[in-house]
């Protein structure tokens, strides 16, 4: 082996082991985003579907260290997600679409709507954590609340709307991808599963449940 030769061989292994041990950390940390897996809905429940469910009044804390409870929204239009701050991939973009369509709804000069989101990591998603998220969404408290609690206190409310969460030896979260509209009276009306909803067709559902109301 020529010492030409012995050094492009130094230099791919060295390449090939920081590989590797880039790829052995990420693995290994539950801090640095690991992936995002949501479990899939049941068979049948995919997509859009509607209800007529109503949805048993809980109290968490928000982003403002504030407890929040779901009564003090009644005659109000509320849509509510299942989310971590950590996950790098299915949760910025539910958000994402949440921010859309606060700004849609805030255009039409509404204040009847509240948007909730709601941690499936509250160990790591505390008021503050969950506070400079919501910043970096522009979401203002009074219209947008990001939900926490102890374990006990999230688990209930997880059960109450049908999310499971699992969280592996690593730290990795998976839970349910759901995202439901609740009407003026407390019930859940559409359930949308998966992230594949567009922001057009909730605030589509909520004019049919705005007209539904005045009938």
């Amino acid at each position: 082996m020529t010492d030409s030769t012995r050094i492009r061989y130094r230099n791919g292994f060295g390449a090939f082991a920081a590989v590797m041990l880039s790829l052995t950390a990420l693995v290994l940390s539950p801090s640095l985003g690991l992936p995002h897996i949501p479990i899939p809905p049941k068979k049948g429940d995919a997509g859009r579907k509607t209800a007529h469910t109503p949805v048993r009044d809980f109290t968490l804390i928000d982003q403002e260290g504030k407890p929040f409870r779901l009564s003090s929204a009644r005659g109000k239009m509320v849509l509510a997600t299942f989310i971590f701050t950590t996950c790098p991939d299915v949760c910025p973009l539910l958000s994402a679409k949440f921010a859309a369509i606060d700004r849609a709804l805030s255009k039409q000069k509404r204040d009847d709507y509240l948007l909730l989101s709601i941690t499936t990591d509250p160990e790591r998603d505390t008021p503050p954590a969950l506070r400079a998220y919501a910043a970096g969404y522009k979401a203002d408290p009074r219209r947008w609340r990001f939900l926490t609690g102890s374990r006990e206190q999230v688990e209930a409310v997880w059960r109450e709307f049908g999310v499971n969460v699992r969280v592996s030896a690593t730290g990795q979260v998976r839970h349910t991808a759901l995202t439901t509209l609740i009407d003026r009276q407390g019930a859940r009306r559409v359930d949308y599963y998966t992230e594949k909803w567009d922001e057009r067709e909730i605030l589509k559902d909520i004019a049919w449940l705005d007209s539904e109301s005045k009938k």
